[in-house]
């Protein structure tokens, strides 16, 4: 799988190289590009010949997820292509200690690469939400609105809560919606359940209704999913809006300092991201019927299915954190400040949530790192 971006690496060992014409296709320090041996580069600089020649290798690299930099466009690269890679504001460097920062400008480059070199045609996606919170339906449904690249549908599962409470939110979204009403005692995973039987689309998406997604959030999902090979597709759980304490976190590894990486095949990914077929997703059995754990379980269900589990990067994504009672992965603020590799004051996403749409009452910032104050590591 030389050409996605399975087994990116975030923090390189190397600078940059120099990416150039041999006369018959693309080099690095004029030898022919080998992806694993480049995960160490920060990326690659271009060098462009006096003519034009073929692309295909340049973007079988950009699909790999490689870094690609160039400090101008020969005229005949296309306008996409050209821009983003002349964008050179990642190359930056951080203040000294927070070479984190450096490393997720990078990031959020190399997945802008990734999205022209991976072109996909938008699929049909079923995005199923349960919620007990009438409030936060109307921002929820606001970012689903904003997807772009795919054909969506909303699919409500409203828990205890009767619809006229949502009426007006629902009337008002541009996306077909349809829903189904659960008593407050019918465990949260059969709620999904019923909701997901209404699906029309092929994929099926699992949407949180108190967290953030960018706009590419399902067509990276579906990108992945597509490259990949896989069945069951989510992302990161990386960056958190604790919401008591107005602070936003990012974390790169688990509380026990082992990695926890992106791009990798996984038996576990983000719960409130998971993209899965239809038609595996009954292969599966679909969620659990219980009150809890559903994502947990299900992914489990999944693995022991033979299913190939993979997580893509969670730049697209922010998960909210109240106090621990509030949620069904209840753990204390405590522990998600112990996790972060950087904290930021206020709602501090990555750059690739593109003015993400609060949809619990939080304040919005500029992204993650991107300006004063700095952020604490």
């Amino acid at each position: 799988m030389s050409d996605t971006p399975c087994g990116f690496v975030r923090t390189p060992e190397a600078g940059l190289a120099r990416l150039h014409w041999a006369g018959s296709g693309w080099a690095v320090d004029g030898r022919t590009p080998v992806v694993p041996e480049l995960r160490v580069l920060r990326g690659l600089e271009v060098e462009w010949p006096d003519r034009e020649v073929p692309l295909d290798g340049l973007m079988r690299l950009a699909a790999a997820g490689v870094p690609l930099t160039a400090e101008r466009a020969a005229p005949w690269v296309p306008a996409a292509l050209a821009e983003r890679l002349t964008d050179r504001d990642w190359l930056g460097h951080a203040p000294e200690g927070l070479r984190s920062l450096a490393d997720l400008r990078r990031e959020e480059h190399s997945v802008r690469l990734r999205r022209l070199a991976h072109p996909v045609r938008p699929p049909k996606v079923s995005i199923v939400m349960s919620t007990r919170r009438p409030a936060l339906v109307a921002s929820a449904l606001a970012q689903m609105e904003r997807q772009r690249d795919v054909e969506a549908e909303v699919l409500l599962g409203l828990h205890g809560v009767p619809f006229e409470r949502v009426r007006e939110a629902v009337e008002s979204c541009a996306l077909p919606v349809r829903w189904v009403e659960a008593e407050e005692s019918v465990p949260f995973g059969e709620v999904l359940n019923r909701t997901a039987a209404l699906a029309e689309g092929d994929h099926l998406a699992k949407w949180d209704d108190d967290d953030w997604y960018g706009p590419r959030h399902l067509a990276d999902l579906f990108m992945a999913l597509s490259y990949a090979e896989a069945d069951v597709v989510g992302t990161t759980a990386e960056f958190f809006y604790l919401e008591p304490l107005r602070t936003t976190i990012r974390r790169t590894t688990f509380a026990s300092g082992a990695s926890y990486p992106s791009e990798v095949y996984a038996d576990h990914v983000a719960g409130g991201t998971i993209m899965v077929p239809r038609k595996k997703f009954h292969d599966i059995g679909g969620f659990p019927a219980l009150p809890r754990a559903v994502d947990r379980e299900f992914l489990k269900a999944a693995h022991e299915a033979g299913a190939r589990i993979y997580r893509t990067h969670g730049l697209g994504y922010v998960l909210r954190r109240g106090l621990g009672g509030e949620h069904t992965w209840q753990l204390p603020l405590a522990h998600f400040l112990k996790v972060a590799v950087n904290q930021w004051h206020g709602f501090r996403p990555s750059l690739l949530m593109e003015g993400a749409v609060s949809s619990a009452g939080a304040p919005i910032s500029a992204g993650a790192g991107a300006s004063s104050p700095e952020p604490r590591p």
